[in-house]
């Protein structure tokens, strides 16, 4: 079995900043790409932000610069740091990540709950 929890999310006034973290526990031999998607109501899940495991990123066009992607191989987590952040922002945020649960098997991906994040004066 093997979980992804996200915590940090919560209710800011746009301009502020708010750090998400990812962590992944239960049957883990590695974990390659990890990601942030959100889901705004009425809108499709878009990527956020994507870091593999030699810390390559690569950010949505709506985040560039504003949002921050990192990770702890050995701690199996993942961070996002929201700055400048803005009423669109809002959104349930998803924790997404491909695992190999031994050395013999192919990676598989696995979702978090999602943690909400509401920008809002």
């Amino acid at each position: 079995q093997v979980h992804l929890v996200e915590s940090g999310g919560g209710l800011v006034q746009p301009g502020g900043s708010l750090g998400l973290s990812c962590a992944a526990s239960g049957s883990i031999s590695s974990i390659s790409d990890m990601a942030w998607y959100r889901q705004a109501p009425g809108k499709q899940r878009e990527l956020v932000a994507r870091v593999d495991r030699s810390s390559t990123t690569d950010y949505g066009d709506s985040v560039k610069g504003r949002f921050t992607i990192s990770r702890d191989n050995a701690k199996n987590t993942m961070y996002l740091q929201m700055n400048s952040l803005e009423p669109d922002d809002t959104a349930l945020y998803y924790c997404y990540a491909l695992i190999q649960t031994t050395r013999t098997t192919p990676h598989r991906f696995y979702w978090g709950q999602g943690t909400q994040v509401t920008v809002s004066p």
